[in-house]
């Protein structure tokens, strides 16, 4: 098993992952339109995407957005999405892509790696606490439009 950054010439795998992760959060299949979103992402250079790959399978991804600590004067990440086939659940690949976006916080200097599941999510909660994800308590999140 490997943990790959992605870059175009992983499009057609990360798609695939992609739009299986839209469709667990109830959204229609659409691959195209995943490879569309995808391309322009790793085009532009707006999100990082980890792959976990074996034996030429890829087996979940982890995408991170970049954004800023206007206080702290600094970088941070939001781990946007997250996703292991159905296969290869319970197999540790969550945590191991997880980490992965832990360390490479660490080493871009983020101030830190931001992240929201549904209430509704317990596997993932665990998963996130279990990594050294807290629940914030300082603060209320807002959503518009």
């Amino acid at each position: 098993m490997q943990i790959i950054k992605a870059s175009l010439k992983h499009l057609n795998e990360v798609a695939v992952l992609f739009n299986s992760y839209r469709e667990f959060y109830g959204q229609p299949t659409d691959l195209n339109g995943a490879k569309e979103f995808l391309e322009k992402r790793l085009a532009n250079e707006d999100s990082v995407i980890f792959l976990v790959i074996e034996q030429e399978n890829a087996l979940g991804f982890v995408q991170l957005y970049p954004t800023f600590s206007s206080v702290k004067m600094k970088n941070m990440w939001i781990l946007n999405d997250l996703y292991v086939t159905k296969s290869a659940r319970g197999k540790g690949i969550g945590q191991i892509l997880v980490e992965k976006a832990i360390e490479f916080a660490k080493e871009t200097g983020a101030t830190g790696l931001l992240l929201e599941t549904g209430k509704e999510n317990s596997n993932a909660q665990k998963l996130y606490e279990k990594t050294g994800f807290h629940q914030e308590s300082n603060y209320f999140y807002y959503y518009s439009i």
